[in-house]
């Protein structure tokens, strides 16, 4: 992958790995929307982008160097090598998968945003969960350029959980403020949750009401960046029933959230 500062704009080239519809509208983020042209556009971080894809070349608009470097690098994960991840998996699904849908990439998106975000994915469909994310973002974020930010735990843990009624969450209002009351006064200490292995860590993000096995997984691999980590939802119960019954394929083994990211949009898209 090449990359180029041109005025204000960062173009990449040469990106065979990464492909912005698939990676921004695949289930693992929120609150990303395509406009006019292709364009896309979202808030991640506090930090508004605006970007598109043109084959292999993508352009970031109105970004500084500083903030690609310091920010949206990590956050596309682009200092990973995902050829060489995905050229050992040697199994015949997941070659498939992987051909099928090439460009997918785990993003490393805000800790907190990620944990809150998939409270309310729970027993919920997308365009729901979107909806949710942005009336509780514009109702208790702070206005930014392009939007609003993603509400800090701190603020949310001041609210009632009758305070919420405006986003229209339902029973996980009160999932919500109680993950931000116990994040905000440390009783998950997110900053520890990094350092931990990964039952450990599991374990511990277990603490809040409205965090069971499936987004606590969601949590360690797209806000934590544990790649080891494999959210099990209705379909990826039926992949791994249909297609691997004795275990998952061993060359997976560190990188089994890449694998399942694959292998879940591939199978839902058939």
């Amino acid at each position: 992958m090449n990359i180029e500062y041109v005025d204000k704009n960062i173009v990449l080239t040469n990106t065979k790995h990464l492909n912005i519809p698939l990676c921004l509208d695949c289930g693992q983020a929120f609150r990303w929307k395509e406009a006019e042209n292709n364009m896309w556009q979202g808030i991640a971080g506090g930090k508004h982008l605006c970007l598109k894809q043109e084959e292999n070349k993508i352009t970031f608009f109105e970004t500084t160097k500083e903030d690609f470097e310091n920010h949206w690098i990590k956050y596309f994960d682009l200092e990973r090598d995902y050829e060489k991840i995905l050229s050992s998996y040697d199994e015949e699904n997941l070659i498939t998968a992987c051909k099928a849908y090439p460009g997918i990439r785990i993003l490393k998106q805000d800790e907190w945003e990620a944990i809150c975000s998939f409270i309310i994915s729970a027993n919920n469909n997308i365009p729901r969960i979107k909806g949710i994310i942005e009336r509780l973002c514009e109702g208790f974020g702070e206005k930014i350029e392009g939007g609003y930010t993603f509400p800090s735990p701190e603020r949310l843990a001041n609210l009632e959980v009758e305070d919420l009624a405006p986003i229209r969450s339902g029973f996980r209002a009160k999932y919500i403020i109680d993950a931000a009351r116990k994040i905000s006064r440390g009783e998950v200490d997110l900053e520890k949750v990094k350092k931990m292995d990964f039952e450990d860590a599991k374990a511990e993000l277990l603490k809040i009401k409205g965090v069971g096995e499936k987004v606590a997984q969601c949590s360690l691999l797209y806000g934590f960046g544990r790649m080891e980590a494999f959210p099990v939802d209705v379909w990826v119960k039926r992949i791994v029933a249909e297609l691997y019954p004795n275990g998952l394929p061993e060359c997976i083994k560190g990188t089994e959230g890449i694998a399942q990211q694959y292998l879940f949009h591939w199978r839902r898209n058939l």
